[in-house]
């Protein structure tokens, strides 16, 4: 899902590089942090800084909205031209314009699927025009690959920051579950982003890429918590890997009940309530259980 090489810019005396560093370095954040902000892969970010990749157009575009920088100096222009006298700023959204972009794609595909979404219709959603929509994001599959990833990786900071603070592998784990477990509307929009993905990720190669990167972090850090919780004594002796895949292919296959029939059927209670018997009768050491 990468642009064609045409859209990439030239950089041979490395100045663009340099200057996207500055923006970096003057925003305060770590490349990780610069890499979601831009909507952008943080492997092709890194390559792009060390000259192994170049920019493409669109990326520079959303790096000078998000550094609040002018795009034609990122592309080595010796000063930013100055505004002309008295016009006055267009309002940019909270996060810049791009993320707005891309919030507003995942939003609508939650409601309407992938085949369902029209450029016309996130313009309108973002109170713009398709031309400025195409300008951050000039194919229809770099928007929506960019919006999976949003959404992919915010569900992945929510894993991450759990866990860290809870006080053993079991609290860990049953925060995990507790995040899988569509209840709120968040929670729902990203699991319907997920369905879709797995729909495309079956018919096409590039999705199926992107699904395979995802879902490998997430069952990886269920594993790791399960044999985490072995070590600690609050789990039994399991094999972790065979664990993790059981554990999120019963949270998948639950989920897709929960957000495919209808209510009073299987609901997030009982999605709940089945995931806790699961770490019950498999991993709650026969002493404690």
């Amino acid at each position: 899902m990468d642009d064609a090489p045409g859209h990439r810019v030239t950089d041979d005396a490395g100045e663009v590089t340099d200057r996207v560093r500055q923006v970096i370095v003057r925003l305060g954040c770590s490349q990780r942090e610069f890499a979601r902000r831009i909507v952008l892969d943080p492997s092709k970010l890194s390559r792009s800084l060390s000259g192994t990749r170049r920019f493409t157009l669109a990326e520079i575009v959303r790096i000078a909205d998000i550094g609040a920088v002018d795009t034609g100096w990122l592309l080595g222009a010796p000063e930013r031209p100055a505004a002309p006298p008295g016009r006055a700023s267009a309002a940019v959204p909270e996060g810049g314009r791009p993320l707005q972009i891309v919030r507003e794609t995942v939003r609508l595909i939650a409601e309407h699927g992938f085949h369902g979404v029209r450029v016309a219709d996130i313009a309108a959603a973002c109170g713009t025009s398709p031309a400025t929509v195409h300008y951050h994001f000039p194919g229809r599959d770099e928007l929506l690959e960019a919006a999976v990833r949003w959404c992919m990786d915010e569900a992945t900071e929510h894993r991450a920051a759990g866990p860290a603070a809870a006080p053993d592998a079991r609290a860990a784990l049953l925060h995990l579950i507790a995040l899988r477990t569509p209840r709120t509307a968040q929670q729902r929009r990203q699991w319907l982003v997920r369905l879709d993905l797995w729909a495309r990720a079956a018919r096409s190669t590039a999705v199926r890429r992107l699904h395979e990167h995802y879902y490998r972090q997430w069952r990886t850090t269920v594993a790791e918590v399960v044999r985490r919780g072995v070590e600690q004594g609050v789990f039994r002796t399991v094999d972790p890997e065979f664990t993790a895949l059981r554990l999120t292919a019963l949270i998948d296959g639950l989920a897709t009940q929960v957000l495919a029939t209808a209510p009073g059927s299987t609901g997030p209670d009982t999605m709940h309530a089945a995931l806790l018997a699961f770490v019950e009768s498999e991993l709650t050491p026969a002493s404690t259980a």
